[in-house]
């Protein structure tokens, strides 16, 4: 359970050191950003690594654009029973259970008592040279930051062992994909695992049928933007986040349609 809900943005901007910056009164977003990213790098970008100065600054842009980041599972909640409030949410995902993850974006999102969702899928967990171990998810779901959902058992790529499968072993491989993943990271770490992140955003009606089935309450995708309110919950659109969606073009990737300064 992720305490410290939400990050007010007076809070976020003390915190992230732009208290002098006011959001552009122009700016209108269309729903919830979802963002997503994968692994953290201290210097060098890659094709899924974003540096921590890159994503320091995303917060800032977040901050000064008037979004409070809170917990998934609330904006989820706020999706499926829209308010009328007018204000602006964002939630900060990472998949895939990157050592990054503890070593680099945790020291940060503890400073800035930042919610995370982790998506993980268990087979790597303590096992590949890359992933974290099941120890470092319990010290950070432990600072009521972090909070750990599924990403499937070992991350297939459904489309192509749909192929290989007749139609009752591909449904069998499926439900033994989630069903394995929810129930491993409940034994490991506690907690309430009922959410799903699909590997390489694939995801069709058989697929989100199966992941009802599985107990899990939301799905997200890969791709699609900001998630408008009453959109599929076993399909909700996040945006893959990169080192170059800096200023104005992480702005509009935000769904937002003023621009923003670069800095």
């Amino acid at each position: 359970m992720i305490e410290n809900g939400s990050v007010s943005r007076r809070t976020f901007l003390m915190a992230a050191g732009a208290m002098a910056i006011a959001r552009p009164a122009a700016a209108a977003s269309a729903g919830t950003p979802i963002l997503a990213y994968h692994r953290f790098d201290a210097a060098r970008a890659g094709p899924t690594a974003v540096t921590t100065a890159t994503f320091e600054l995303q917060l800032r842009s977040l901050a000064r654009l008037g979004f409070d980041v809170v917990p998934l599972r609330d904006a989820v909640a706020r999706l499926q029973a829209p308010q009328r409030d007018g204000a602006r949410q964002a939630a900060i995902t990472v998949d895939d259970g990157h050592r990054s993850v503890h070593t680099l974006l945790f020291p940060l999102i503890r400073r800035l008592k930042l919610p995370v969702t982790l998506f993980i899928y268990p087979s790597a967990i303590s096992n590949a040279a890359y992933a974290m171990t099941w120890e470092q998810l319990r010290e950070m779901r432990a600072s009521g930051l972090v909070d750990v959902q599924s990403h499937t058992y070992w991350h297939p790529n459904f489309a192509t062992e749909r192929r290989r499968r007749t139609p009752a072993a591909f449904a069998a491989f499926v439900d033994d994909q989630l069903q394995r993943s929810r129930r491993t990271i409940e034994a490991r770490l506690g907690g309430r695992v009922d959410m799903l992140a699909w590997p390489f955003g694939i995801v069709d009606p058989m697929l989100e049928e199966a992941a009802r089935r599985a107990g899990y309450s939301a799905a997200l995708a890969y791709e699609g933007g900001p998630a408008s309110a009453g959109a599929d919950p076993f399909a909700l659109p996040r945006i893959p986040v990169g080192e170059a969606d800096r200023g104005s073009a992480f702005a509009r990737k935000l769904g937002l349609a003023a621009r923003e300064p670069t800095q």
